[in-house]
């Protein structure tokens, strides 16, 4: 199920999006890279590494585990996708040419995965940080719970 109504152009979006970014950083996208980026932007759901590699392999060829860790390994680096600590996979990065911290939304049900972007909240938090004055090395959060689509489907 993809409540995206049009996919299609978040794929094509994200690839774009990444051919600039890693030209811009002079990094190079290699084909594999591009696959496996594809992949996980297939939809909008947590892709697990194991999957990448059951997907890129072939009767004939099968594609090693180093190689897939590699790749995503480099989509990290250039911010091109994230890492979802909590189910030990990955999700496209929605605006990687944008400095930020990682908050996601996970849908419980249908598996969908929002990228929540918000400026009030990242003021609320860099207030609240702030005043306890605590320094974080890195911001992810993640929030399970059920989106907007399956709340609507199940009334």
């Amino acid at each position: 199920m993809n409540p995206c109504d049009h996919h299609a152009s978040c794929l094509s979006h994200a690839l774009e999006q990444a051919e600039n970014r890693c030209q811009a950083l002079g990094a190079k996208l290699t084909p594999l890279r591009r696959r496996v980026l594809e992949l996980i932007w297939a939809n909008h759901q947590a892709v697990k590494a194991y999957e990448l590699i059951d997907r890129l392999s072939t009767e004939d060829h099968s594609v090693k585990p180093p190689t897939v860790y590699r790749s995503l390994d480099f989509l990290l680096e250039q911010g091109l996708i994230h890492r979802i600590d909590s189910l030990n996979a990955f999700v496209g990065c929605t605006h990687p040419h944008e400095p930020h911290d990682v908050r996601l939304l996970i849908c419980t049900h249908c598996d969908q995965i929002t990228e929540l972007t918000d400026p009030a909240l990242d003021t609320a938090l860099a207030l609240a940080l702030s005043a306890t004055r605590f320094q974080p090395s890195r911001a992810h959060l993640e929030i399970h719970g059920l989106c907007a689509h399956c709340q609507e489907a199940s009334k």
